[in-house]
Formats: C-alpha cells, structure tokens, sequence
C-alpha cells in the first residue's frame, strides 16, 4: 500500500504538472497556428521530448511490459524497428512536408489527391485516436490505479434510500481523464509539448530505477550484473519453473515444443512478431505512425525550422534506442520473479506490482507519478491532434470556411472536451476483449494503417498516382484488412495469424490497387504534382542545412543512433543468447 509520504508526491508531481500546463498556454496569442501548432517555435529537444512523449504511455508502462512477459525480447522491436521510418521521416518526409507549409496530414492528401482523401483520413483518424489511443491508454491507467492503490472492484456510492455500485475501473478513467485534459484543451500543442519534456524526464529516471532495483532484487545482494545473468538465464529457461513456464507457452506462441524468449527474429509462426514482420512491417504501421499520424507529426510541424525538426527525431531515436531498458526488460524481470502468471489482467499488472514490491518510500510515489505522467502525455497529445483535425479538417474545410482565428480555437477546445468524454465512455469495455492492452492498441493500428501508408508513400514517390487511385485504395484496403483476417485466415485457413503480418500483404495489396487504378485512369493535372506536393528530387534539399560546426550535424548523430540500434539487434539477434 501507498503511505503517506507517497501520496503527497504522487499528488505533488500532478499539481505541478497542471500548473506548467497552464502557464506556459495562457501565454500564446489566440490564432490558430499558436493553439494548434504552438506558433511554429519548437526547439529540437521539445520536438524530441514530445514525439517520444507523446509515443510512451500505459499501453508501454502496462501493456508492453505486459506483453514482454509473455513473448521475451522480440517486443522491443516496437521501439528498435524505428530505425527506419525515423530515418525516412528524417532524410525525406521533412525536408517534404516543411516544405508544403500544412498544418495538418489530411490537408496535405487534399493538395495532393481531393478533399474525399482528406476527409477518410480525417474520420479515421479521429476514430482511431479515440478508439486506439484515448480509450486503450485510459483503460490502462486505470487498471495501473485500481492495482498500486489495491482498490476493490467496486466501490458504493449511497443515493438517497439506494446504493449504486461503481466500478474502480471507470473512476480510474474518468479521474485520469480529466486531469490529463484540463491543460491540453485550454492550452493547446504549445501546453502539451512543454508538459511532455518534464514527464518524458520524470519517465525515463523512474523507469531506470524500476529495472536497477529488479535486476538488483535478482541478483540476491551480488549486484546488477548477478541480477542481469539471473534475468537472462531464467528466461532462457534454466530452472524448473522457468523451463516449464516456457514449455507450456510455446506451442501458443509459435507452435513448437520450444521458445527462444531472448531472439528478435522469431519463426514465420510466432503469434505476434514473426521476422517478415521485423524487416517489412515499416511499410506499413510504422510509416503511418510516425510520418503522418498527426498526434506525432504535429510536433515536426511545430518546429522552428527543418533543422530543429528532424533533429529533433534524431534525438527521439536515441531515446528509441534505450527505451526498451524500462518498457521490456521489466517484463524479463517480471518473468524472471514469477514465471507461473497466465491471467491476463495480472499481467498487465506487473509494472505497478513491481513498483510496489521495489521501492520505498518518496520514491515509489515519484515513480507512480511518472507511470501516470506517461498517460498524461499520450492523453494530452491525442486530444491536442484530434481537435486539430475536427477544426481544421471537418469544421473549417466543410462546414465553416469563414470561421475566424478566435473561432476556430474556441471549436477546438470544445471538441478537445467532447472526444475525451466519448473516449472515457468507451474505456470501461476494452476489459471484455480479453486481449493484453498492447496487443488491442497494435491490432487496431494494421487495420487502417496499410492504406494510408501506401496512398502516401505512392502519392509523393510517383507523380502518376491519381486522386481516383487514392479514393479507392482507402476504403478497399481497410475492408481487405478486415477480409484477410476474419475470412482467409480464420475461415478458409481455420486459424488467425499475426496482426503484424497481415499489415504488411494488406500494404502490398493498397500499392497494387494505387498503382493499377492510376495507370486505367487519366493522368493527375498539372497543380496536383508540383514540388510541394510531390518528391522532386533535385530540389528537396535533402542534405541542406544538416548543421555546423561537426557537433551539430545531422548526419554525425544520425549515425550513431543507426549504430546503437543495429547493435541492440546484433544482441538478441539470437547468435549470441540462446
């Protein structure tokens, strides 16, 4: 249980959360351009800070942990797969996309394809942020609150002569819900991104102490590097616990008697993450999540120039390469202390179990704090794109194109409001999936991620891609993704197979069918293929700008973080543990 001395910091870390919130909104002018993207004037550590930020929330701290303990190492590749789409986002989309001068996603698609384009991308969106993001990270908070605090299942609240029981579950998500979007409705991207450097901070100090603390608890008083080969061993499965746990999980897991729980590169079976998966699946999610999702992209149209952007991302991927030392290693250690668990909800658990059985005073309120300034800031984030969207994209564009500046910061603070509430509404229900948390949230992604990543990787590439290919590809790729899983694999194949690998032929299928269709139709015209809306080469300007003198290149860091990823996948690549 919580004592005092926590709770106080606990609550402490929130009211100072809040308040830099406020103040630093109350000080941006009332245009639009300030509320949404915070006046373009995002340095690179903030640009950085707030992807990564807005990227780490519960379905990380709860659900990939979670995820972690049942599947070993191969889930860091949520983080180390990066490496690619932040690459391309880095050398080619935003030299690109800076360049067009947009504020959001959708309104590029326009520019490029016709306003349909933009408004598929802007419904979905919207219907992913609330249904992928907001309500899955809301879900999970809750879960994480219920377990640390050891609330009941329900709790009576007296009305008059009756007695309504309400589930701890759905205050979690409301308490959490409406702290994380007091600040972001009022203060906009300008609140949200300098919110995300203090609990990106906070996250990453606490997380590290997480694993010291279980690594040393595992190393029996011998230190860390015990605790390390303790870790490594048992989930390799020495021991008879461990072994056995291993062995009753792997023919779910990849259909054979046996497991390698430490290898990235899992067999083409494998429930999750098979390796096609690992080499390909940036095509698809990856691309969308990270080059044109507009809760992440939003923050590189934000920076002050394309320098500070795309080092920006550069430093995000540093932060990439380290952050599976606190959202999967905890998972091993986790496997590592108790090998037995099955129900899903207790593992999901397992952060906020080992938080309380690790630490002590002061600091276990303080980490508590960051596992929840974790939500905050993927809350904050979502509600800041999804309200830019509505205004920009749905209210401006086809119901009030004359709207004034004032207006339309007054139309995103009140749908900011509106989406939170349905999201909290739906929250409660995700516990009758019967899926880890993180498994929902990546699930939902390769449902509507193939054919946005393909519309625009093929629209920008190829300046042939017509408007009617676009149109098409959108809802017949979201409707193949639905097809492959619920009729090929489970009906005519008899099982599922992993969400990963059927984003990546649901992509393929989207680029076949842009590239078909636009070579049977006429050519686009002329203003649909200039510079700002397709990649020419010669001018892009790929290598301007990239920093003087050598510390501040682009290319020098860069690099290094490419090698720092490359040799966390040399480690689990399997040549080494097994």
């Amino acid at each position: 249980m919580l004592n005092g001395i926590d709770i106080a910091v606990f609550c402490s870390y929130f009211v100072v959360l809040v308040g830099l919130g406020f103040l630093v909104g109350a000080r941006q002018k009332k245009t639009s351009e300030e509320y949404f993207l915070a006046g373009r004037r995002l340095p690179w550590y903030v640009v950085g800070a707030s992807f990564v930020g807005s990227n780490i929330s519960t379905e990380h701290f709860i659900g990939m942990v979670g995820t972690a303990y049942v599947y070993g190492i191969c889930v860091a590749q949520w983080e180390w797969g990066n490496i690619f789409a932040f690459s391309v986002l880095i050398w080619l989309f935003i030299p690109f996309l800076l360049g067009s001068r947009v504020f959001t996603a959708p309104e590029f698609l326009e520019r490029r394809f016709n306003a349909t384009c933009r408004l598929f991308f802007a419904v979905l969106t919207v219907v992913a942020n609330v249904t992928a993001f907001l309500a899955a990270v809301l879900y999970a908070a809750a879960i994480g609150l219920k377990a640390m605090f050891d609330l009941p299942d329900a709790v009576a609240i007296p009305l008059g002569s009756a007695t309504l029981h309400v589930s701890t579950i759905v205050l979690g998500v409301v308490a959490m819900g409406v702290v994380a979007g007091s600040y972001a409705i009022y203060g906009g991207l300008r609140s949200v991104a300098w919110t995300d450097v203090f609990q990106v901070a906070v996250m990453i100090v606490g997380g590290v102490l997480v694993t010291v603390f279980g690594l040393l608890l595992l190393g029996g008083g011998e230190g860390l590097a015990a605790g390390w080969r303790t870790m490594i061993a048992r989930n390799m499965g020495h021991g008879e616990r461990w072994a056995a746990a291993i062995a009753r999980a792997a023919p779910e897991l990849v259909g054979r008697e046996s497991y390698n729980r430490l290898q990235v590169f899992q067999p083409t079976t494998h429930a999750l993450i098979p390796w096609p998966a690992v080499v390909f699946g940036w095509l698809s999610v990856s691309i969308w999540y990270n080059c044109i999702n507009q809760f992440m992209i939003q923050r590189v149209f934000a920076a002050k120039d394309a320098w500070h952007a795309r080092m920006g991302i550069v430093f995000a991927g540093f932060m990439k390469v380290f952050l599976p030392l606190i959202v999967v290693i905890p998972g091993l250690i986790y496997f590592a202390m108790e090998p037995e668990l099955i129900d899903r909800q207790q593992i999901d658990q397992g952060y906020a179990v080992m938080v309380m059985k690790l630490l002590g005073m002061g600091i276990r309120g303080l980490l508590l704090a960051a596992l929840f300034g974790a939500i905050q800031s993927t809350v904050d984030s979502v509600l800041n794109s999804t309200s830019t969207i509505i205004s920009l994209d749905i209210y401006r564009k086809f119901i009030r194109p004359d709207a004034s500046e004032e207006r339309l910061v007054r139309v995103g603070r009140w749908v900011g409001a509106a989406v939170l509430v349905a999201a909290m509404a739906l929250a409660p229900f995700i516990e009758k999936l019967g899926t880890g948390v993180f498994v929902y949230i990546q699930n939902l992604y390769a449902y509507f991620a193939p054919p946005f990543a393909a519309v625009f990787l093929v629209g920008i590439l190829w300046k042939r891609a017509t408007a009617k290919a676009a149109t098409i590809t959108i809802p017949a790729g979201i409707a193949f993704g639905f097809f492959l899983e619920f009729v090929v694999f489970t009906y005519w194949f008899g099982q599922g197979t992993a969400f990963t690998l059927r984003s990546i032929y649901n992509w393929v299928f989207c680029v076949a069918v842009m590239v078909v269709v636009s070579l049977l139709t006429a050519p686009p015209p002329p203003e649909k293929t200039g510079d700002d809306v397709t990649i020419h080469w010669r001018t892009l300007g790929i290598f301007k700008n990239l920093g003087r003198p050598w510390y501040r290149n682009l290319a020098l860091w860069w690099g290094l973080f490419m090698l720092g990823i490359l040799a966390c996948y040399a480690l689990f690549s399997g040549l080494f543990l097994h």
